[in-house]
């Protein structure tokens, strides 16, 4: 892949987020943390993990090369994988919006080479890892398209219509 094709998929993450956002703060705080049969019980855990997923591996991604995306005071936290963050929806909004836009600016900050360099860090085990950029970051691009599947059929469960995965059509290429 190309930093043009990372561009295109931070693109398409904010703009897709934006769409499932713009449903999600029309369901109540109930909805929000119903429980459904699932790895992760609630839209409210989903949104947890999206987020936690993206901010560990921005985290990591520091490691590589000084990025001044990722040279901010928001990375001083530290987020388990298996936490529920946010207090309400309206926090989670504004948190994903801030995220995303740091992931918009961390793409744009790549450099071709930055791709084939191996980056060296500890998975959420604790073991030590070494990997090709390219292959991680499309990684963490892919896990947020999969859970966002399964935000979708909570909402589906929920009764409320959705559709924001053919946000293609509604962004600049």
């Amino acid at each position: 892949m190309s930093e043009r094709h990372f561009k295109l998929l931070a693109n398409y993450n904010r703009v897709t987020n934006e769409l499932m956002n713009t449903i999600i703060k029309e369901i109540t705080e109930e909805e929000w943390n119903r429980e459904f049969n699932g790895f992760f019980k609630s839209i409210h855990e989903l949104c947890s993990h999206i987020y936690i997923g993206d901010f560990n591996w921005l985290k990591r991604f520091k490691n590589l090369r000084a990025f001044n995306a990722l040279n901010k005071s928001i990375f001083e936290k530290e987020y388990k994988f298996t936490e529920t963050i946010f207090e309400n929806i309206a926090e989670s909004v504004v948190m994903r919006k801030e995220l995303d836009d740091i992931i918009i600016e961390y793409i744009n900050e790549l450099e071709k080479d930055d791709l084939e360099k191996i980056l060296q860090f500890k998975d959420s085990k604790g073991s030590n890892i070494e990997r090709k950029m390219e292959p991680l970051i499309l990684h963490m691009f892919n896990h947020q398209t999969h859970h966002r599947g399964m935000i979708s059929l909570y909402l589906e469960l929920l009764g409320k219509e959705n559709s924001f995965s053919d946000s293609l059509y509604r962004m600049e290429l």
